[in-house]
């Protein structure tokens, strides 16, 4: 098949989005690659996001636009699902509604998927920053590997070689679907979860440091506005991790998960603290934390594990009282 023949869906969920939602479509009609279907998920946004997307579309009929809308607003989660479920693409490429793509995006990451036969091809992703209006790249890609393969694909995962966010990412269509990868419901932010389940199915990925993801950073993002109830969602995601760890039966693959979940415990307490100075709700998912994977003596003493997560791991499983007060005196110092 000619690479010009094969269908890109791309998926955009839409929630609020009336200040960005023209922005984003008009970066995926001035995409150079032209066989591309866009599937957009209304997942009962109060706003005029589809009234917009609308007038788009009829502004554009040479589009092949489709809206897909429930019947009740369901997350993130379930809406992702729905625009894999929709996809009639080989590829799926997740877009999300506040952000924009440049016009060699796709083109770029389809000619890499062809070319490698990856699942999932990666590329860099730019930050916007609308406060200062600046840019800058975020979420680097850490490796010059071009193909990584087998195993490697889950160790790059937990080595943070490149970012977990779900979209700026292509995915092959059949990867998904015939390994049941799907977004947990009722869970939102969980980038970390999805790509830590595909990780651990996929076969091979590609990269490349060409930009083709333009992040939107403004005073609605989820960054700006972390409550409890994303500090209990990141809680729920380490306790996905823990079952697979449970469940793993492959040594290399156990003391990967374990250095997942040292590293996801440390990124929990850092974010939490510096959004929420609660000493007693830190105390409490520290004691919470102790119950999930830790190092073992023969781990101490074992190369498989970095100085670094051996004094990640040694902190957060002191006694609850002495492992705050250090964890706060070490972030504040």
């Amino acid at each position: 098949m000619n690479v010009q023949d094969l269908l890109v869906s791309i998926n955009i969920p839409v929630f609020k989005c009336e200040k960005y939602i023209l922005r984003c479509l008009q970066s995926v009609k001035n995409q150079t690659y032209k066989n591309i279907e866009i599937i957009l998920i209304n997942d009962c946004t109060p706003d005029r996001s589809i009234e917009i997307a609308q007038e788009f579309m009829s502004e554009n009929p040479e589009l092949d636009v489709r809206i897909v809308t429930h019947q009740k607003n369901q997350g993130l989660s379930v809406t992702r699902n729905a625009g894999v479920d929709n996809s009639s693409g080989d590829y799926i490429y997740m877009l999300d509604s506040d952000d924009y793509i440049p016009a060699d995006c796709i083109e770029v990451l389809l000619k890499l998927a062809q070319e490698t036969d990856a699942d999932v091809t990666i590329g860099q992703t730019m930050c916007f920053d609308s406060k200062t209006n600046e840019e800058k790249l975020v979420f680097p890609i850490r490796t010059d590997e071009k193909v990584i393969s087998g195993d490697a694909v889950f160790r790059s995962f937990v080595k943070e070689k490149w970012p977990v966010i779900a979209p700026n990412k292509l995915y092959k269509k059949t990867f998904i679907t015939d390994n049941i990868i799907k977004f947990i419901p009722d869970l939102f932010s969980q980038d970390e979860l999805w790509t830590f389940h595909w990780t651990l199915k996929a076969d091979k990925i590609a990269l490349t440091k060409h930009v083709t993801y333009i992040y939107y950073f403004h005073g609605e993002s989820i960054i700006f506005n972390r409550t409890k109830v994303n500090f209990e969602n990141y809680m729920t995601i380490l306790g996905h991790f823990f079952e697979e760890y449970k469940k793993a039966d492959n040594h290399d693959l156990r003391v990967l998960i374990k250095e997942k979940i040292i590293k996801f415990k440390e990124m929990i307490l850092i974010i939490q603290w510096k959004t929420i100075k609660e000493r007693a709700y830190l105390s409490h998912n520290i004691k919470r934390m102790k119950k999930m994977a830790k190092l073992s003596l023969a781990d101490y003493l074992s190369s498989e594990f970095s100085t670094g997560i051996k004094k990640k791991n040694f902190f957060q499983n002191l006694p609850t009282k002495i492992a705050s007060d250090l964890f706060i005196w070490r972030f504040e110092r």
